[in-house]
């Protein structure tokens, strides 16, 4: 990888590397190496991790009423790798990755590759930087999303969102079962399940009975590989 080209990944990515050695390596895929321990596989792994940890302390200060439910819901849209992907589209930063041949136009440099490669700069201007630096470039590519992320907006939209994916899907209307009940009269807690096509999903509880079909309805979405669908509009 020339200057130029380095230069060019430092613009995009907003921070200079005073170990060029250690960027080159963030944007080498596995396909483009004989040893897999030169590529930025573990680079990947690390950045993961830091992501995640950057992404729930900034939400556990941003939101303070937040339950950890609602955390949650958030900080699996914001870490998930079609998320990532986005980024490093927005930042144009896939056309740097080198990868063996073959791969130039696969469609994974838009969707895998490309979340893969935003988690591998996290880490390695983590290593070049150290974490204040990372959590930079973590919170400066996040700030919008960020913004724009709230729970309790977002919470009770997954009973209308399983309904529309299983009507288009399988052309039948979700189920919610009620299999448990706990708690005097005045307090009672429920467990209810989804049921979608005759296929059943984790099962969730609540302090009432829409509470807990909500929480039902978002097991089911994460199970069917939606959730990451909805996140990208609701963020």
């Amino acid at each position: 990888m020339d200057k130029e080209t380095l230069r060019k990944i430092e613009h995009a990515i907003g921070y200079e590397f005073a170990d060029k050695k250690i960027l080159e390596k963030a944007f080498t895929h596995s396909s483009a190496v004989d040893n897999r321990i030169q590529s930025n596989e573990r680079l990947e792994f690390l950045g993961d991790a830091i992501l995640a940890e950057v992404i729930c302390r900034v939400l556990f200060e941003k939101f303070p009423s937040y339950l950890e439910g609602d955390l949650t819901k958030i900080k699996s849209m914001l870490v998930s790798r079609r998320t990532c992907a986005r980024i490093t589209k927005q930042l144009a930063l896939q056309n740097f990755l080198t990868v063996g041949k073959g791969m130039a136009a696969s469609r994974a440099l838009t969707g895998s590759l490309a979340a893969g490669l935003f988690e591998a700069i996290i880490a390695a201007i983590y290593f070049d930087g150290g974490p204040q630096q990372a959590q930079k470039f973590i919170v400066d590519n996040y700030a919008e999303l960020i913004e724009q992320a709230d729970a309790k907006q977002s919470q009770g939209n997954f009973k209308s969102l399983l309904q529309q994916h299983a009507q288009q899907q399988y052309n039948v209307t979700p189920n919610y079962e009620l299999l448990d009940e706990k708690g005097p009269d005045h307090n009672k807690c429920f467990e209810i399940e989804a049921v979608v096509a005759e296929h059943r999903f984790p099962s969730a509880w609540g302090t009432n009975k829409k509470e807990a079909e909500q929480k039902a309805a978002f097991n089911a979405l994460i199970e069917l590989g939606v959730i990451e669908e909805f996140a990208e509009h609701s963020i």
